[in-house]
């Protein structure tokens, strides 16, 4: 009975997750697939009809995202960073310690707490952010509302800004149009799940903090850029995995979590406000050292999803392998630098006297 019981709250959980999903990809919202199951997660662990979730599966899901952030580094991404690296470290170093500084003031002004605070306001890769800050200590729930909350008000003003540049409507992807990809060369589907199956298992032997994630996109990048190895991960896996994070996210979700998400609303948009801006001192440094035009290195350094800049650049005409390899190269640095800045802005942004509320 009990075991019917479960299989019915799943079959819910899913239906109304892949609805919702539907409807937010249909918007155009970005992250719809990870977005729509966090939320009916969401609602049913607020009614008291949530399923329990196994914490392999949050692993798993963990590692196939770290396969999909591995397949950003290519042959032409390496070309690009070859060729520009001292200006790409630069801009990226100032990135990073933008997103640090807003996490500092988030610490010290607001009402979040440091670990929070500071994996919540990392510029980019909001996937891995989420999934790394549980590791590290942070709410993730709280995290997951920040990084996905800024990732929508980012795109919104990287496309009216693309828009009002270009002077007409973007040649995008429609956003309603899903391949699930069930037509994925074999061959290079086995070779990434077995490199997710080993980061999962490697991960919890050596318990690296995130290690399901770290692994395989630090071992996939590798084998995938000199060509040893091919990742790919078709839309029905990531899909998945998207899910699996949502659902494991939005299923420890309370009232009073959600209250106090709803009410640190403000600061957190003041917050994106500030690293949009940080951001843009980035920007214009680049038109600056490389005589760059402005759209290409506004998208170039925005703090926003690698996926969703690299739509919006494709319709801009701006110089996309450019784009993509700062965004890439952001991304990888924000996954490793983010357990170091976190810890920094815990330790400075606490007012003095304060205990450490990890001891």
């Amino acid at each position: 009975m009990v075991s019917f019981r479960l299989l019915g709250k799943w079959t819910s959980l899913v239906l109304v997750s892949a609805l919702l999903a539907v409807l937010l990809r249909w918007a155009g919202l970005p992250a719809a697939e990870m977005l729509g199951p966090m939320v009916a997660a969401t609602f049913f662990a607020l009614r008291g009809a949530a399923p329990d979730m196994p914490r392999w599966a949050f692993g798993g899901a963990q590692a196939v995202i770290g396969c999909m952030l591995a397949m950003a580094i290519t042959p032409s991404t390496l070309v690009s960073l070859a060729r520009d690296w001292p200006v790409m470290l630069t801009v990226v170093a100032m990135t990073i310690g933008a997103g640090g500084l807003t996490g500092f003031l988030l610490t010290r002004f607001g009402s979040l707490p440091g670990d929070t605070a500071a994996w919540g306001s990392s510029p980019g890769g909001a996937a891995a952010m989420t999934a790394m800050a549980e590791a590290h200590g942070a709410d993730l729930r709280m995290v997951a509302f920040m990084q996905y909350l800024r990732l929508f008000v980012v795109v919104l003003t990287a496309s009216v800004a693309t828009r009002l540049v270009v002077g007409h409507a973007l040649d995008t992807p429609a956003p309603h149009a899903w391949n699930p990809g069930l037509d994925t060369p074999l061959i290079p589907l086995i070779q990434t799940l077995a490199l997710a199956v080993c980061g999962v298992a490697a991960g919890g032997r050596l318990r690296i903090p995130a290690g399901a994630l770290l692994l395989p996109m630090l071992v996939g990048a590798t084998l995938n850029a000199t060509g040893l190895v091919t990742l790919i991960v078709p839309p029905w896996l990531l899909w998945l995995a998207y899910a699996g994070l949502g659902w494991y996210i939005g299923l420890r979700f309370t009232r009073q979590t959600v209250l106090h998400a709803m009410q640190a609303i403000p600061q957190m948009l003041l917050g994106t406000a500030l690293l949009i801006a940080l951001c843009g001192v980035s920007a214009w440094l680049l038109t600056a050292w490389l005589g760059m035009d402005g759209l290409s290195a506004f998208l170039a350094t925005s703090p926003g999803g690698l996926d969703s800049i690299a739509i919006i650049a494709m319709g801009s005409g701006g110089d996309l392998p450019f784009i993509l390899a700062l965004q890439t190269l952001r991304l990888f640095a924000v996954v490793l630098a983010g357990p170091l800045v976190a810890r920094l802005i815990c330790r400075l942004g606490r007012p003095k006297g304060t205990p450490d509320p990890r001891k």
